[in-house]
């Protein structure tokens, strides 16, 4: 005797080796014995063999019309053999039943199992609804088949058109398109990013970099609205002559200086910082803007301010104009330049002029310095500052050795063109400024903390930098105190110190009170974003130091080994591993065959070139 019987959710056959009114023991086609439940065999048969009898069964399950079937059911639940003598005509034999059963079992749609052997057929809304369903998931999955083939070729879907960033950037796994564009880079063994490129939906690898910070970030976008900037304060006027020193691109300028020959002999410097902190107040409009954005973000070829331009116009320090400041004067010796005293004012100031790098350098540098060559604007202002600028650096504990100065490089990019340029850390110029911005920094740090109020300070401890609400030495620096306050229009940070520097000079109630948790909640924002932002810049320094290798056509490049196979260009700050290079000792020069170049991944080949000398 045969059985046929259902089990683990399918329909299976075989032999009766052994009955014991509960449970069988049965022998499957492939000789395989079991034990099941009585309750769990559907039907027994004689006819035809184990075989042909499922084959026979799914042939029959096959023809069955099951939109007639379920035409055919009562509405009230029902054993498959009711239904089956219904179909039929007659009572049927056990190939006809086991096919019914096949077939009512595999429409899940048009019947609803009850238990063993007995169904419901579903009611004709909820019919509809699931075989609409079931025709939607059809639809949707020959679209993605569809989508998946045409990526596959390299050309793009035109649903694909207004869903780019979101495939990109964010993607929806639960999307059409994602599961296509998933399924297209596995076929192609391609990332996501490369698969569009080669579909033509990345113009600009530029853009892909600058696009993908922009949506995390600027998911709203970075248009600023010109907001509501009050008058200025009415502040005593400075009689000085004060000059900023900054980069040519520099539009926001935080601070300038100023020299007067006191009537004793001394020097008086000053170290002018613009003033926003007096109008942009706590909870304003444009405070609620710079808490957002905390900080300019700096690229290569572009920037987004921190402040709207109104706003930013309103209080740089531009030549020609009458700016309110923050400023630090310091009474020097004539002689000695030692610091005699110190204070700080709250003022309006003349701007005489901007010098700027590009045409400063030239000459105010170690050579002209050296040659005693000041036959230029503010030669004997900018060489007194620099004397005092070594002074401070020595009262710091820092070395004026520059046999070992570091290189900054400058990125200037113009009609889709970058030109990488060098400057000497360190210059005259880069300590006149770093000098007097650490000397105004850590004062005014220095001054919040004798006066009990609460600040923002930069600390380092055992080499490690951190942002801190208590004051704490900067070891790196060599100072007892330092606060970030030197670049208001640039870091809110410095905005907020900012603030709690004024109201100390005028004897204010400061707007943050010693563990403020707006004051945490500023930290703990700024560091994130500051973060965030400065590996966006070096990401895209990176992507425009590969795309000068393109540009300048560069086939073998030197490099400096750094350790082990990490290397850095000798012409660009470009980092980089090389696995081909062989062992080789640190500060060595080695020449590099430039291979294949990413601007997606933002890597790149590269090997040794076979012969060359290595210079330590």
């Amino acid at each position: 005797m045969n059985i046929f019987y259902e089990e683990d959710g399918g329909f299976k056959v075989g032999n009766i080796l052994a009955d014991n009114t509960t449970s069988l023991q049965v022998e499957n086609t492939h000789g395989k014995r079991s034990k099941i439940k009585s309750a769990n065999v559907m039907l027994r048969f004689e006819q035809p063999g184990l075989a042909e009898f499922m084959s026979q069964a799914e042939g029959v399950a096959a023809d069955i019309d099951v939109e007639f079937l379920w035409e055919a059911s009562p509405a009230e639940e029902f054993n498959f053999d009711v239904l089956t003598e219904e179909y039929f005509g007659h009572a049927p034999n056990p190939v006809e039943a086991a096919g019914a059963l096949i077939r009512l079992h595999s429409s899940p749609m048009y019947f609803y199992k009850k238990g063993k052997g007995r169904y419901k057929a579903a009611p004709p809304d909820a019919l509809k609804a699931a075989l609409a369903s079931a025709e939607k998931k059809r639809l949707q999955a020959e679209l993605q088949a569809r989508f998946t083939e045409t990526l596959t070729r390299f050309e793009l879907p035109a649903e694909f058109g207004d869903k780019l960033a979101m495939l990109l950037y964010k993607p929806d796994r639960n999307t059409l398109e994602v599961k296509a564009l998933e399924a297209a880079c596995a076929a192609t063994h391609l990332s996501a990013a490369h698969l569009l490129e080669r579909c033509g939906a990345l113009p600009s690898t530029h853009d892909y970099h600058l696009n993908k910070f922009l949506l995390e970030y600027f998911p709203r976008g970075t248009a600023l609205p010109e907001v509501t900037v009050d008058e200025h304060p009415e502040l005593p006027l400075a009689n000085i002559t004060a000059f900023s020193i900054d980069d040519a691109s520099t539009t926001e300028i935080d601070d300038a200086f100023s020299l007067e020959k006191l009537a004793g002999g001394n020097w008086r410097i000053g170290i002018h910082i613009a003033a926003p902190a007096l109008c942009v107040t706590p909870g304003s409009e444009v405070d609620i803007i710079a808490a957002q954005r905390m900080s300019t973000i700096y690229m290569p070829g572009d920037k987004i301010t921190m402040l709207p331009e109104n706003v930013m116009q309103s209080f740089t320090l531009n030549a020609d104009k009458v700016c309110p400041a923050l400023s630090l004067y310091v009474e020097v010796d004539a002689g000695s330049l030692a610091i005699v005293n110190s204070e700080s004012r709250i003022e309006r100031l003349h701007i005489t002029a901007n010098l700027r790098h590009d045409t400063l350098e030239p000459l105010f540098n170690d050579e002209t310095l050296a040659t005693g060559h000041l036959d230029y604007a503010y030669a004997p202002e900018l060489r007194l500052l620099w004397d005092f600028a070594q002074k401070l650096e020595a009262a710091r504990g820092k070395s004026a050795d520059n046999s070992t100065q570091q290189i900054d490089y400058t990125f200037h990019v113009e009609n889709d063109r970058v030109t990488i340029g060098q400057r000497l850390r360190g210059s005259p110029i880069d300590k006149v400024v770093s000098e007097l911005m650490i000397l105004a920094n850590s004062t005014w740090g220095k001054l919040l903390d004798d006066h009990a109020v609460a600040g923002i300070y930069r600390t380092q401890n055992n080499g490690k930098v951190k942002m801190s609400t208590v004051a704490a030495p900067h070891q790196g620096l060599g100072v007892a105190h330092y606060a970030w306050s030197s670049s208001p229009l640039r870091r809110y940070v410095d905005l907020v110190n900012q603030r709690q520097i004024i109201s100390v000079l005028r004897g204010e109630t400061p707007p943050y009170t010693k563990n403020d948790t707006a004051l945490f909640a500023i930290l703990r924002d700024f560091d994130a974003a500051y973060t965030a932002y400065s590996e966006f810049q070096r990401n895209m320094e990176r992507y425009w130091c590969l795309r000068w290798l393109q540009q300048e056509n560069v086939k073998q490049c030197s490099a400096q080994v750094l350790r082990e196979n990490l290397v850095k260009f000798t012409d660009i700050p470009l980092i980089g591993r090389i696995p081909a290079l062989p062992e080789t000792p640190p500060n060595t020069t080695v020449m590099l065959e430039i291979g294949t170049i990413d601007l997606l991944d933002l890597n790149f080949d590269a090997r040794p070139v076979a012969g060359a000398t290595a210079v330590v």
